[in-house]
């Protein structure tokens, strides 16, 4: 049984169609995504004020808290479920059994996808975590403490994140391209904005981020090899 995904033919055991209405699952999502982002956010602010002026170290507290929060509970929701997610009707679910109908492999427990999908819960996760408390234990702060190791960690977690989405994007062409297997319904809304345009944010917000910390690193350097020139 396939159900409504492709390629047609593919084999998704016990699959349930979703009980909830698109647009109420979406607000439910959006919901549970939302709280815990804003009340970190909002905790964050109150550890350290000095993240009230910045409205650019606030949105890329929110963009790791957001990748952490995914990374640990939907996407861990999946490396656990991953077997009986066809016929759930869990909100994660039920999400998920959406976002399968641009890429069918995550209701076939595909080898590939649970590989990078653990690999994202148990590494990026918590990297992702300890990069949002290291801009709150950082931002504001004068001299090396303040690029300690916030720089460092985003770079690593961009490059992740990057390579990633690369792998993601790559199995899928090479699918289709050599083997003229299509796991996304050929409908825009499925291809476009599923497949591509939710997934665009880890490619674009990373390489911005990643570009931020190198000019932070090198610029580091530079100060201590200056600094280091001026002792001697």
């Amino acid at each position: 049984m396939s159900g409504p995904y492709y390629p047609p033919h593919v084999a998704i055991p016990h699959y349930e169609p979703n009980t909830t209405p698109l647009p109420k699952l979406l607000v439910q999502f959006g919901a549970i995504i939302a709280v815990p982002v804003l009340s970190l956010l909002a905790g964050a602010r109150q550890r350290n004020p000095a993240l009230k002026n910045s409205i650019s170290a606030q949105l890329t507290f929110c963009w790791f808290a957001l990748c952490g929060f995914l990374h640990l509970f939907f996407e861990g929701f999946y490396v656990v479920h991953h077997a009986t997610l066809a016929s759930s009707q869990a909100p994660f679910a039920q999400a998920w059994k959406e976002y399968a109908l641009s890429d069918s492999r995550y209701l076939t427990s595909d080898p590939f996808m649970l590989c990078i999908e653990t690999l994202t819960c148990l590494v990026w996760g918590p990297l992702c975590v300890w990069t949002a408390v290291s801009i709150v234990r950082t931002h504001g702060s004068k001299g090396f403490r303040g690029y300690d190791t916030r720089h460092l960690l985003q770079a690593v977690v961009c490059v992740g994140h990057l390579y990633g989405v690369a792998l993601y994007y790559g199995t899928c062409h090479f699918e289709e391209t050599m083997r003229g297997t299509s796991y996304s319904r050929p409908e825009w809304i499925y291809y476009w904005v599923y497949y591509v345009g939710f997934n665009a944010p880890w490619v674009i917000v990373p390489a911005l981020l990643l570009r931020q910390s190198v000019k932070v690193i090198v610029h580091t350097f530079r100060v201590a090899e200056i600094a280091s020139r001026d002792l001697e």
